[in-house]
């Protein structure tokens, strides 16, 4: 998709130059901060969309779907999301029109087979991530494809990057299959989820080698950058598809743990209540797991400052999968040290993004609170005391008997206590919390949120990741 444009007899000279002005736009907006650059990237993406509108619209073209993509890619980059699903739309529909969701061996020789092939994997992967990230339909979920069957084989040109767009293809397609069968059916049953996880695990065994070693180059060179960039984003993609398969059944063990860790009075709520289902737990710890794995490797990357200066993917990847230990350590008393090393390495990560994207400064931001508030939370549970237990207590003894006035003003006032103690026992009524709340747990409302789906509006509750932009 990045490499320039190939002159041919319906490349037009503005398509062309529209190409290559978009290209040099994201370019000089994933470089390392400089004032000039900001200038070069809006100039030339602005001269790009120009000629995107004046004519090309008329005119579908291979050409036009690869400008809109890149056209895209840069408005994620500038933190316009919006402009960048509506091109993304543009893109799907202009290529649905030239058919590149079919196969066509026959009409057209390998060379523009190959070049079909790659723009419409490029404009589905793309969409359906981003798509996936923001909680949007994508557009282009509902075309059928054949071309997944034969991608592969028109494909084997020997380039390492044709490896890494099959297998990101492949994955975005599981990424709509979970979206589609958690979410949109609200199917967020173990058995659905194993069943995505082993589609998952099939695909991660099927990668080429190329894609899970690090470069035999310099790594500082270009081409070892360009292979590790690409690595990662397949293998955090990888990580972020497990994470969204697994994040429901997170979700309800950790609500059974705040309770649990909130839990005043032993014995008015049954401990069945408490218990956390086996399987879920399974299926949370595999979410945790998932989300350490993305940001260590993320941070390997980062420490060894071979990330670009803007990564418009990778920084809404991490702040879903920070969000994973963030919960999982507010929800816990415990000192977790691999949770919290890795919770501030993804904040050192969107710390160092936030200086060219305002959208990873505002995730920032939010971890940043979620951070002030699981200290918060740790606070209040070193300072609150345990709870007084003790529901009966001696109210007579001839040892309390003191010949001194002010023995007697206390047996007076022990007395007095007792007498106080005594009336109260006629009036039998419900548990009354030391701190003067009743009710303090209802058993029915406990029990409904943690012991069944029903009644969890996943498109509702489960969109803390996405910020709508």
């Amino acid at each position: 998709m990045l490499q320039g444009p190939s002159p041919n007899r319906e490349t037009s000279p503005k398509t062309t130059l529209a190409l290559r002005d978009i290209l040099i736009a994201i370019g000089a907006q994933a470089s390392k901060h400089e004032a000039t650059l900001t200038q070069v990237d809006r100039y030339y993406f602005a001269r790009a969309q120009r000629i995107a509108f004046a004519s090309m619209l008329v005119n579908p073209s291979l050409e036009m779907v690869r400008l809109f993509i890149l056209m895209s890619f840069y408005m994620l980059g500038a933190c316009r999301r919006n402009a960048a699903f509506m091109y993304l739309g543009v893109a799907a529909r202009a290529a649905a029109a030239l058919g590149l969701h079919f196969a066509d061996q026959n009409s057209v020789n390998i060379d523009e087979q190959q070049k079909r092939a790659r723009v419409w994997m490029s404009l589905c992967t793309l969409d359906l991530l981003v798509s996936s990230i923001l909680g949007r339909p994508p557009a282009t979920a509902n075309l059928p494809s054949d071309i997944a069957d034969s991608a592969t084989n028109t494909l084997k040109s020997g380039r390492d990057i044709d490896d890494s767009l099959v297998a990101s293809y492949y994955m975005s397609r599981i990424l709509d299959d979970i979206v589609v069968r958690v979410y949109h059916e609200k199917a967020a049953s173990t058995e659905v989820a194993e069943s995505l996880l082993e589609k998952l695990k099939q695909w991660s065994n099927d990668l080429p080698e190329y894609l899970l070693s690090s470069p035999s180059t310099d790594p500082e060179s270009l081409a070892a950058q360009e292979h590790i960039i690409g690595s990662l984003h397949v293998a955090c993609t990888y990580h972020f598809a497990v994470i969204i398969v697994t994040r429901p059944f997170l979700i309800s063990v950790l609500g059974v743990r705040l309770a649990r860790l909130h839990q005043d009075s032993p014995g008015i709520i049954p401990e069945e209540t408490f218990l956390e289902d086996p399987t879920h737990t399974r299926l949370a710890n595999a979410c945790v797991e998932s989300a350490l794995y993305m940001i260590q490797t993320c941070l390997e990357v980062h420490q060894s400052r071979l990330l670009l200066g803007n990564m418009c993917i990778l920084k809404a990847l991490v702040f879903a999968a920070a969000l994973v230990p963030g919960f999982s350590m507010f929800s816990q008393k415990e000192v977790d040290t691999t949770l919290e090393d890795t919770f501030n390495g993804a904040l050192e990560i969107l710390r160092e993004l936030s200086q060219q994207s305002a959208q990873a400064a505002h995730y920032y931001e939010i971890l940043s609170l979620l951070r002030n508030a699981i200290d918060e939370q740790r606070q209040r549970l070193r300072e609150t005391p345990v709870p007084d237990k003790k529901y009966v207590s001696k109210i007579f003894s001839l040892n309390l008997r003191n010949n001194s006035p002010q023995g007697q003003g206390s047996m007076d006032a022990t007395t007095a206590a007792c007498s106080s103690e005594g009336s109260q026992t006629d009036r039998v009524g419900p548990y009354v919390d030391p701190g003067g709340s009743t009710n303090l747990f209802d058993a029915v409302a406990l029990s409904s949120p943690f012991l069944g789906w029903e009644g969890m509006e996943l498109s509702l509750w489960d969109r803390f990741p996405f910020v709508d932009g």
